[in-house]
């Protein structure tokens, strides 16, 4: 049994050789060959991808994704640390699984970062001994074994390390569309703002050799996909741990002669975004113009408390430069309201930078500690109540620049990469447009996996309406 150790894990050696390492195949336990297995993902799109992975993983060895909770053997809730309430989803869904438990034998694992913090495995090992096994974000290629001791042993079985991480490439992937692809090219995080756990649950900053990246892409076009989005915790900071001379705008330029229809990257780091990565955008037609540039509050004392290591000026002067230099761009955010010590003169501060940049949309939090990160020991007095309120403000504010940039599309033709059907209604299409606007489209032909001329008909503030051309 190993468990996970926030001081080790917040340890960072600059001399370390960050193994690269080929995926080995271990053989799964006998008497779950042929049963259902269940995963739930909460978080973000690393997690989503590693989703995809277990998943790959599983069905390799025998097993059979199933939708239904009710028909697996096997569960495992592939969890996100980002923010309480992604925990309390966690935990109650952890007691619908202990009635399942009651009436049949499942298997019931927990892995993702939540596994790699101290306090909620303890919770587990103390008040949820019904969960059989977790591993964390560090051994996810050795889940296999960690499942087949706990069916040899019986008992609970809890693996995680929190050490640097490693990077390993080959393990199968399940992937959730046929036409978009996650291609992770950085993992792990270094900048240790204030606030986030990231560094903490996912190790640091390792990059992914440029030559697999480029392969795997290679292979994701040959199979016919018409998309892929460049994945890391801090995607700016690609090659700065790997190579002297070798960055994102590099990468983003091989990727882009590999000739795939369309490129995206997600999240930008203000600090890491380069002129030259905006050119690369500018001038490569593959390579999408949409930038989320997260910004988390628009006033510098707060910035610094952040650890964000910008300025309010430094952001809007590569705001501006992004809009100014990228044809059709559009640009979302994140922003965190309630952050301990934010007075209402910091929060007008943030809307006075939501009114300044007139965002395409943002992703916006009440501020949530994360344990042992130092911002969770700063004093906060200020009531939730007044949190939420600021919230509200501030999501009308987001709500009407979304709505004007939306707006702005109608009656204009757009390209649309077509992923599936409309969830808002079952007789549309849905897809996104090159600057990633979600569009629900109208049309009499099956478009599903074709990038297509959309006219724009109507606007919402999260959403347009269209027709095939």
């Amino acid at each position: 049994m190993n468990l996970p150790n926030m001081i080790e894990a917040k340890k960072r050696d600059k001399n370390a050789n960050i193994e690269n390492y080929v995926y080995e195949e271990i053989r799964i336990d006998d008497s779950l060959k042929g049963k259902k297995y269940y995963v739930r993902t909460y978080g973000c799109q690393m997690n989503e991808h590693d989703g995809e992975r277990i998943k790959g993983i599983l069905s390799t060895q025998g097993l059979i994704e199933t939708d239904d909770l009710n028909d697996a053997s096997l569960v495992i809730l592939n969890t996100c640390a980002i923010r309480e309430n992604a925990q309390t989803r966690v935990f109650g869904f952890l007691g619908l699984i202990k009635k399942l438990k009651e009436t049949k034998d499942i298997l019931l694992g927990i892995c993702g970062c939540m596994a790699q913090e101290e306090s909620v495995v303890n919770e587990i090992r103390s008040k949820y001994k019904y969960v059989d096994f977790v591993f964390g974000t560090h051994n996810l290629d050795g889940m296999v074994g960690v499942i087949n001791e706990c069916i040899s042993t019986g008992k609970q079985n809890v693996e995680v390390y929190s050490v640097l991480g490693s990077v390993c490439e080959g393990i199968p992937e399940n992937r959730d569309s046929k036409y978009s692809a996650w291609v992770d090219i950085i993992l792990g995080c270094d900048k240790f703002c204030t606030y986030c756990i990231v560094p903490y649950t996912r190790g640091t900053q390792r990059s992914r050799r440029w030559e697999d990246i480029i392969k795997e892409v290679n292979k994701l076009k040959e199979l016919g996909y018409k998309e892929v989005t460049l994945l890391g915790q801090n995607v700016n900071a690609y090659g700065k741990d790997l190579y002297d001379d070798y960055n994102l705008a590099n990468l983003l330029r091989d990727v882009s002669n590999t000739g795939i229809d369309r490129i995206r990257f997600v999240t930008s780091h203000p600090w890491d975004f380069t002129d030259e990565m905006i050119n690369v955008i500018s001038e490569c037609d593959n390579v999408m113009p949409y930038v989320h540039l997260p910004i988390q509050s628009g006033s510098d004392r707060i910035l610094k408390l952040m650890g964000r290591r910008y300025t309010r000026e430094e952001y809007v002067n590569l705001y501006n430069k992004i809009r100014n230099t990228i044809k059709g761009v559009s640009i979302t955010t994140d922003i965190i309201v309630g952050f301990p010590g934010e007075t209402e003169e910091d929060f007008q501060c943030t809307l006075d930078v939501v009114n300044e940049c007139k965002f395409d949309g943002a992703f916006t939090f009440v501020f949530s500690p994360r344990e042992n990160t130092p911002a969770s020991l700063l004093e906060d007095s200020t009531p939730i109540e007044v949190k939420s309120e600021r919230l509200h403000i501030l999501n009308d504010v987001v709500n009407k620049y979304s709505l004007e940039a939306n707006q702005k599309c109608v009656g204009e033709i757009h390209k649309c990469l077509v992923l599936g059907v409309s969830e808002k209604d079952s007789s549309k299409y849905m897809g996104y447009t090159e600057n990633m606007k979600l569009v629900n489209i109208t049309s009499d032909i099956d478009i599903i996996g074709n990038i297509v001329e959309v006219k724009i008909d109507d606007a919402k503030s999260f959403s347009l309406n269209g027709t095939i051309i």
